[in-house]
């Protein structure tokens, strides 16, 4: 079983990673793949209740490869830490089945009481580097988070999380891996809000306009309004947002 475990690890690795040649540069040069396999050990230990061994070995995993995964996190089949370098998986994490984490993703807690505290993480999940998801949230299955993005909130499945703190992006729904966690075709909530805040701004200015011109033609002076209006200019605003 343990060795059909790691076959398969080895297999997504292939199939996530274009950079990897051989099984032999895989079995010896991806820290990814050494902490998952140590970390099957360490679990089982945990589970046998051997604690501080158990402890230790993810102490000297942490050390041969950068990534710490606490010895209770529970991780599902295929998991995949590209490069690896500074990955922390706390205790109470639960991960799914072919998952990918990129080097620099923290899954931690928010809390200091016992329990869950932890992410759970659904399967085929992405999270780019830098990313940091905090607390007993869950990302829902296929979903992606983009690098250097902060979720401290329940990501639905499918979707895509950015920014700081993490918004659901909206996006083209497309099959396939996408590297670091982001679509090509996004579009920001916030970004999508304030052209919007734009476009009515312009239809409010050429409704006074309208007024005032409608006032001229009474007779009324307007100028002076004219005079202290301010000057706004949306197509500049509109590139700036962009």
């Amino acid at each position: 079983m343990i060795f059909k475990n790691i076959k398969e690890d080895i297999r997504s690795v292939f199939d996530r990673d274009p950079a990897a040649r051989t099984t032999f540069e895989v079995l010896t040069c991806y820290p990814g793949l050494h902490a998952r396999i140590l970390h099957r050990i360490s679990n089982g230990l945990w589970h046998a209740n051997f604690k501080w061994l158990a402890r230790f070995l993810s102490f000297v995993t942490r050390g041969l490869t950068g990534i710490e995964i606490h010895p209770g996190a529970t991780i599902g089949r295929r998991f995949f830490i590209d490069h690896g370098m500074g990955v922390v998986i706390g205790e109470t994490a639960e991960i799914g089945n072919d998952v990918t984490l990129y080097h620099g993703v923290t899954l931690g807690g928010t809390s200091w009481r016992q329990g869950k505290r932890h992410p759970t993480l659904c399967d085929g999940v992405v999270v780019g580097a830098g990313a940091k998801i905090l607390g007993p949230i869950t990302i829902g299955a296929g979903a992606k988070v983009g690098s250097n993005a902060v979720v401290v909130k329940d990501v639905p499945a499918g979707a895509t999380a950015a920014g700081i703190p993490a918004r659901i992006l909206d996006e083209e729904k497309k099959a396939g891996f996408n590297a670091y966690g982001m679509g090509n075709d996004q579009n920001d909530p916030l970004t999508k809000a304030i052209h919007g805040l734009l476009g009515h701004s312009v239809t409010v200015d050429q409704r006074i306009e309208f007024i005032l011109g409608q006032l001229e033609k009474m007779g009324i002076p307007v100028e002076e309004e004219r005079a202290t209006a301010d000057k706004f200019d949306p197509n500049h605003l509109n590139k700036i947002v962009d």
